[in-house]
């Protein structure tokens, strides 16, 4: 006799089994600190919050009555940017003892409906980290590579904010000063271009000719500074 598998929405009182398919998850990755916390009372305060959340979604899978298996989503958009609706699917479970049974189809099916009420014209997938027959399972049916994200923790953005900020203020400054100091030289190379008499008259006297000489040469080392500065900053 074939198994009897039926999806619906989670409930308030699935929430012990959802918890318990959770740590089941957990303990089965690669990496399952990254997964999710191993303490029920945090977790149930999750998955509770993404039940009451708006365009939050949690179905939950039976097999013969008995949970099998969890899909965590959330419906997105429209947005400020995008006018279009998706489905995100955060995580999709299966109970090792249940698998190849069509737990997994009948969870996505599911998630196609909540699409199709949500008005949602793409489904992503985040599959769990290390669980690779889901990645082939997904792959199966027809998910294909979609923008890559890219993550960064908040301390180290704070970090690295306040590190560009004070740099590009000290550069903006000196970046003024050396403009300045280049206007000035190429005046007085325009001076020396002149009929010997207009240089006189230009260059003044032999005291204005050092401050000039010397004018140049801190403008030579401030644009070396400058170009040596550019050469080892990376902009992200």
């Amino acid at each position: 006799m074939r198994s009897s598998v039926q999806v619906r929405a989670a409930e308030p009182d699935d929430l012990t089994n959802l918890v318990g398919l959770c740590l089941e998850a957990r303990a089965e990755s690669t990496v399952g600190a990254q997964l999710c916390t191993s303490d029920s009372d945090s977790l149930r305060h999750q998955i509770g919050t993404l039940l009451a959340a708006p365009g939050g979604r949690v179905l939950v899978a039976t097999v013969d009555g008995a949970p099998a298996g969890l899909l965590l989503a959330r419906l997105v958009g429209p947005s400020v940017f995008s006018d279009v609706v998706s489905l995100a699917v955060e995580a999709v479970y299966v109970a090792p003892d249940v698998r190849r049974r069509g737990v997994g189809h009948a969870l996505l099916a599911g998630a196609v409906d909540v699409a199709d009420q949500g008005g949602a014209t793409d489904v992503y997938a985040s599959p769990l980290p290390g669980a690779r027959g889901m990645l082939r399972f997904f792959a199966r049916m027809g998910f294909a590579p979609a923008a890559t994200h890219r993550v960064v923790s908040t301390a180290s953005l704070q970090r690295r904010l306040a590190g560009e900020a004070a740099t590009g203020l000290g550069a903006r400054r000196g970046g003024r000063v050396i403009e300045d100091l280049i206007a000035r030289r190429r005046q007085v190379r325009a001076a020396s271009q002149l009929d010997p008499a207009d240089a006189r008259t230009v260059r003044g006297s032999g005291a204005d000719q050092a401050r000039v000489s010397a004018m140049s040469r801190q403008v030579s080392r401030a644009v070396a500074s400058r170009r040596a500065s550019e050469s080892s900053t990376t902009i992200s």
